[in-house]
């Protein structure tokens, strides 16, 4: 179990829009561009094998290069090597994180100095969703799968606990890029389960990603 007190102040930043990684979840990742096959080597050299994942800001708020100001880090816990180089590898969610500044330096890849306090929650057990009505979240889920002509094993659905599944599918489903920085973003998992009903419904109604932001 990590410690606030043990994490590093300074990571290394995996910029992948779309790509959302939660406490306790596991996201797989595919690395194969040279810098970031140099972050994942000396990732493998700490103690933590930690990798920060972030999401780029939209284009108009800070420049191409910016960075959202919240990411998660994860550990890395599974990784092999293909036979032309590349890696297949699986981080697992530790904390949420704070940018407090980026930093330069020599190396290929982005690093940034930053903060864990805001999220101490994220280093406990497993989170409840105390008032999670899980029947008409599934009737609704099955709805959004049937829309875009998605399939999913429902048994496992039904008998996974609150965290895993509503985590899992803020980490799975497509949708906008800043619609998964709110589910990153989002206090409670409570919250991350409004808002993914929120997201999931607005789809079903045929909405833009205009018309959510008004």
């Amino acid at each position: 179990m990590f410690k606030a007190a043990d994490l590093p102040e300074i990571v290394p930043i995996f910029p992948l829009p779309g790509a959302l990684l939660l406490p306790r979840a596991r996201l797989p990742l595919h690395i194969f561009e040279p810098r970031y096959l140099a972050m994942l080597d000396d990732a493998l050299k700490t103690r933590d094998r930690l990798i920060a994942m972030i999401q780029p800001a939209v284009h108009g708020h800070g420049g191409e290069d910016a960075l959202h100001q919240i990411g998660c880090a994860g550990r890395i816990t599974q990784f092999s090597e293909t036979e032309d180089g590349r890696y297949m590898v699986t981080l697992s969610g530790i904390s949420r994180f704070r940018v407090e500044q980026e930093l330069s330096g020599f190396q290929p890849y982005r690093r940034c100095q930053v903060h864990w306090q805001d999220f101490s929650r994220d280093l406990g057990g497993v989170e409840k969703d105390s008032s999670f009505d899980r029947e008409s979240f599934l009737l609704l889920l099955q709805r959004f799968f049937e829309s875009r002509q998605l399939s999913t094993d429902w048994d496992n659905l039904e008998e996974a606990d609150d965290e895993l599944l509503i985590n899992s599918l803020s980490m799975m489903l497509e949708f906008q890029p800043e619609d998964k920085q709110a589910l990153l973003e989002a206090p409670s998992l409570t919250t991350r389960r409004e808002t993914l009903v929120t997201l999931m419904e607005f789809a079903l109604r045929g909405g833009t990603q205009e018309d959510l932001i008004q």
